[in-house]
């Protein structure tokens, strides 16, 4: 009965396979029709497109890196905050001390994040300097990520809670959380983490999309020093 049922199953996921092939054939058969139908100028127009479209795309990356898109860096102090946050449209700021363990777990995860993600600028700030940002802003676990966007700050990741629990969170994942606030362009899938290459044991806190932290977050205070 069992191996009757997993064969059934296998031609249920054979034909939703092949279903799904034949889709994309069509859709390709329609793109490679619309490019058969053109005449000269309508290919010289589309050519000149995409050409525009890449000398545009190719402008905005040099734009962001001469603003320190594409690199990780440290600013001197908080007096530095506010002029990089308010040249770039999305910054990750991380809320570190040099004593606190997991800070380097993310300073190594955030160094991955800044070279991949040049749409947004990545930086870390020591709270040992930066007493009254670190009070405006409410933080009171570290490490915290401040996440923002268009000069205001609109979300954080708080310690490690959103990123499964654990010290082993893979990159993806931290990917995933910042790109449920909108600060990165993320391309995968919003509704689940990427938990394929977590431990067993690790927890995830649903996140809605551009979570706002409350005002009253003080159920968050204490630290995460180890």
């Amino acid at each position: 009965m069992a191996s009757q049922s997993m064969e059934i199953m296998a031609k249920a996921l054979e034909q939703q396979v092949l279903q799904s092939a034949r889709m994309v054939e069509e859709q390709l058969d329609k793109e490679l029709g619309k490019l058969e139908r053109m005449d000269d100028d309508e290919m010289e127009k589309l050519k000149e497109r995409r050409m525009e479209a890449l000398k545009k795309s190719q402008k905005q990356k040099q734009e962001w890196l001469s603003k320190g898109h594409g690199e990780y860096k440290e600013i001197p102090s908080e007096k530095d905050f506010f002029p990089e946050v308010k040249e770039s449209n999305r910054v990750v700021c991380h809320f570190y001390r040099d004593s606190t363990f997991r800070c380097k777990i993310l300073d190594k995860h955030l160094g991955i994040l800044a070279k991949k993600h040049l749409e947004t600028k990545f930086i870390k700030l020591n709270v040992d300097k930066a007493p009254f940002l670190t009070e405006r802003l409410r933080i009171k676990v570290i490490p915290t990520l401040a996440l923002v966007k268009d000069g205001k700050t609109k979300d954080y990741v708080v310690g490690f809670t959103d990123l499964g629990n654990t010290d082993e969170f893979s990159t993806e994942v931290l990917e995933w959380r910042l790109g449920c606030s909108d600060v990165i362009n993320y391309s995968g899938n919003l509704m689940e983490p990427p938990t394929l290459t977590q431990k067993s044991g690790s927890k995830f806190t649903k996140v809605e999309k551009k979570t706002i932290r409350g005002r009253g977050h003080d159920s968050d205070s204490g630290s995460e020093d180890d």
